[in-house]
């Protein structure tokens, strides 16, 4: 009995492997490689898997994600990359600068769809918006460009200042274009803008003694996923010292923080997906143009205002897409 048992299920098990064999290996895998971390980019991940399905790819049912995250700290990156290469994953997407560049180095055969904030052309990411040339593509939302509006912004909740403080973290591929746009933005409006760099955690409670030691009461917090994982910390700090600060993020002025003004990152993940999902149907990264946003939000928390002792008018109340209160 025993051994007509075993026959019957070692026979029944050939029947079954297979089919489970074929589903697994027709179920394309992408990779999800990103500077962050999976706490503060939780609801961007779920705006990516929606751009996947509108496509019809549904996480676990006919995809698989394979999710790599830095934790903010970009000498990983290479590394996770190169894993990702090495499962020979369909597609992988890149979030950020500095992921673009890990998985640029990693692979030129496996498509990458990146969300880049700085000029993907001018980073060397692709050959140009319309034709992007060989396997990189994505999503450009030019937040260094919005530089000069964020400041204008800012100084209308701030009239008096005469100095803004930008915070930047040099290890980002775009620092240099960003710096140099905002210097550019600051110059227009008559002001100083006083950079100062953080790359650690501890860099950031230094930047911010020394912008409070300066006086600075106005300042700009740049694009960088670092900071993102920093945004508890950064609001923190920026309200405690009263420094009303420009995020790029409306989840800093959700934790507290004062304003914000960008593209919807939501949309730009989104968008994302839209392209890993074309991709994976067929598409080239070389024949899909770059995409750019047209969705802005500007966020204020007035609770933040009010303690900071600053008015915010009517006009920026209308004109903002969402007021804290």
């Amino acid at each position: 009995m025993r051994r007509r048992e075993f026959i019957r299920l070692f026979s029944s098990s050939i029947v079954t492997w297979p089919l489970t064999a074929r589903a697994q290996a027709t179920m394309p895998v992408i990779g999800f490689l990103n500077s962050s971390s999976p706490e503060a980019f939780q609801s961007f991940v779920a705006a990516f898997r929606h751009g996947l399905s509108e496509s019809g790819y549904v996480q676990g049912q006919n995809l698989a994600i394979e999710y790599r995250w830095a934790g903010g700290d970009y000498e990983k990156l290479p590394r996770l990359a190169a894993d990702l290469v090495g499962r020979r994953v369909s597609a992988i997407f890149a979030g950020g600068p500095p992921a673009v560049v890990a998985a640029k180095a990693a692979t030129t055969t496996i498509p990458i769809v990146f969300t880049s904030g700085g000029n993907p052309v001018e980073l060397g990411f692709v050959s140009s918006l319309n034709q992007p040339g060989g396997n990189v593509t994505g999503v450009s939302f030019l937040v260094n460009e919005l530089s000069a509006k964020r400041l204008g912004l800012l100084r209308e909740l701030v009239p008096a200042a005469t100095s803004v403080g930008f915070l930047a973290n040099p290890t980002r591929p775009s620092f240099q274009s960003e710096v140099e746009n905002s210097q550019q933005g600051a110059q227009a409006l008559g002001v100083k803008l006083i950079v100062l760099n953080a790359s650690t955690e501890a860099g950031i409670d230094t930047a911010f003694a020394e912008f409070s030691r300066q006086q600075i009461t106005a300042l700009l917090i740049g694009t960088d996923p670092f900071f993102q994982t920093r945004h508890d910390q950064i609001v923190a700090l920026a309200n405690r010292l009263r420094i009303a600060t420009m995020y790029n993020l409306r989840e800093f002025v959700v934790a507290g923080g004062l304003i914000s003004y960008a593209p919807s990152l939501a949309e730009v993940y989104r968008l994302a997906g839209t392209y890993v999902a074309r991709i994976l149907k067929g598409a080239k990264p070389a024949d899909l143009p770059v995409l750019q946003p047209t969705k802005f939000d500007l966020v204020i928390n007035l609770k933040t205002a009010k303690a900071l002792g600053l008015t915010v008018s009517n006009q920026m109340q209308l004109l903002a897409d969402e007021v804290i209160e």
